[in-house]
């Protein structure tokens, strides 16, 4: 199997990076906020953020192509960086320090584009997350300071935590009544939202959880981290890895109950 540490590493110096930008501009009164032909906000940390990143990434890895959220896709290759410079903006613009920037590289095989090297990192809640194929899942504040992640051994659904981000998405797909027998059925839920609902799966102290609508920006991270620390990312549709266009992430035990409930 390849080594991929150098890229993970390069990662890691991307999400530094990415934070000092950030962070400087959360809570600023003079932030400036877009909203995009989708209706979702902007604002100037995101274009910020994704600048650098698209910087690094000229000067390590001309080679490579990359995707991002605010500037579309750029050059061709097997290997293609997939940024989404803050996952969360509507918190990070209100405030609320639930936000992360998530980068993946992914690779082209027989089988399709993969997750191989993927970081989380939210500053505002002073945490990270990385992973890299067939290296495991980790958290902690460096490479050399870090905790092996893994997944929780609950089975039941009953037993189980789930989480989610809003009713409306799963509203608007036709989904909202599995959605909600789901709710009622297991042991806990929280709309945490956005990517800390994998990173909790990876950690094992969520069980399982799902969003009805995503972009690949959204997933490619926080699929390799969830599964190298034992759990099962796939779409609603059951394929495996971020092409769905939506997520449902899990430890693995409960993943054929929670598509039973609302996959395709």
């Amino acid at each position: 199997m390849p080594d991929y540490h150098d890229d993970l590493r390069l990662a890691h110096v991307l999400a530094d990076t990415a934070d000092a930008t950030t962070m400087e501009r959360f809570k600023a009164l003079d932030l400036k906020v877009e909203t995009k032909p989708d209706m979702t906000p902007v604002s100037e940390a995101d274009k910020a953020a994704e600048e650098l990143i698209r910087t690094s990434l000229r000067r390590a890895r001309p080679r490579d192509a990359v995707l991002g959220e605010e500037f579309g896709s750029e050059g061709r290759g097997p290997r293609r960086w997939v940024v989404d410079p803050i996952d969360g903006t509507k918190n990070y613009v209100r405030g609320v320090p639930v936000w992360a920037t998530l980068i993946a590289l992914m690779e082209r095989t027989e089988e399709g584009d993969r997750p191989v090297v993927g970081v989380v990192s939210a500053p505002a809640l002073n945490r990270r997350w990385w992973a890299a194929l067939g290296a495991g899942a980790y958290t902690g504040r460096s490479l050399t300071s870090a905790t092996r992640l893994s997944v929780s051994r609950v089975a039941r659904v009953q037993d189980a935590s789930f989480a989610f981000s809003s009713l409306g998405g799963w509203e608007e797909r036709g989904r909202l009544g599995g959605f909600l027998d789901l709710t009622r059925d297991c042991w806990r839920t929280r709309g945490y939202g956005d990517f800390w609902p994998y990173m909790m799966v990876a950690e094992g102290s969520v069980d399982m959880c799902a969003e009805p609508e995503l972009s690949l920006w959204d997933m490619a991270a926080n699929a390799i981290v969830v599964q190298e620390a034992g759990g099962t990312f796939t779409g609603l549709d059951g394929r495996e890895g971020p092409h769905s266009g939506n997520a449902a992430a899990s430890n693995g035990l409960l993943h054929e109950d929670l598509l039973a409930y609302i996959g395709d």
